[in-house]
């Protein structure tokens, strides 16, 4: 069991990262990288990255086809290598985009004593060091399978955290720290997307942030706050 410290945080907050903490979508980011640094073929890998990615938007996108196609460029590569331009992708794709408008927003609900996650779509390959970059701990992301040699399958492991999925991963976490839902006073949930309703429904104050056109308009049927970082 991960342990939380000996006084238990009376407030919860979940952030989704792509178009909520970050003004960008890191998978689809990534992916547009690897066509930069020559691992992927520019106009076909390109035209199937952003084929994904309108489907994402649209609430349409299955996630292990987009997942088996988004990490067969790299994940045939040996460890180091891979590592690698994944650090080059934070320095010069990542960093730049991160806004002190998000980091300040994060702080403040960590120096309340808030219990913090970033829960995201993306997969944990990605988004571990962005994670890290927000000064996030604890981060619930889409799981690689690995395979007998340690490399990656190109399948999910496990529940993957998207749709209903975030909901059923949320509550496995806090079952291994120890917690339930109800413990929390307030539950604070964050995001753009409307693939994250279920999510969003989870919360007691729910938070359209910097929200696509159809959760905005959720967002106003139910009277949630709407929150816009990067105007």
């Amino acid at each position: 069991m991960i342990s939380v410290g000996k006084v238990k945080p009376k407030r919860l907050c979940l952030f989704d990262l792509d178009g909520t903490l970050l003004p960008i979508d890191s998978d689809h980011s990534f992916g547009e990288f690897m066509v930069q640094i020559g691992w992927a073929d520019g106009e076909s890998f390109r035209r199937t990255n952003d084929a994904f990615f309108a489907q994402y938007q649209a609430g349409t996108m299955d996630l292990a086809a987009y997942v088996d196609f988004a990490t067969r460029v790299w994940r045939s590569r040996p460890l180091l290598e891979a590592e690698a331009a994944r650090e080059r992708f934070m320095a010069e794709v990542i960093r730049p985009a991160l806004h002190g408008s998000a980091l300040a927003l994060v702080q403040q609900h960590q120096e309340a004593g808030d219990l913090v996650a970033i829960v995201t779509a993306t997969n944990e390959f990605v988004t571990t060091p962005i994670a890290a970059a927000l000064g996030v701990s604890h981060l619930l992301a889409v799981e690689l399978e690995r395979t007998a040699v340690g490399g990656w399958s190109g399948r999910i492991q496990g529940t993957p955290t998207f749709r209903e999925g975030k909901v059923v991963r949320v509550h496995a976490w806090l079952a291994d720290l120890g917690l339930r839902l109800s413990d929390f006073e307030q539950v604070s949930v964050y995001s753009d997307s409307i693939n994250d309703l279920p999510l969003l429904d989870m919360g007691t104050h729910p938070v359209a942030t910097n929200p696509g056109a159809s959760l905005e308009t959720v967002a106003h049927e139910r009277g949630w706050q709407i929150l816009r970082l990067f105007s």
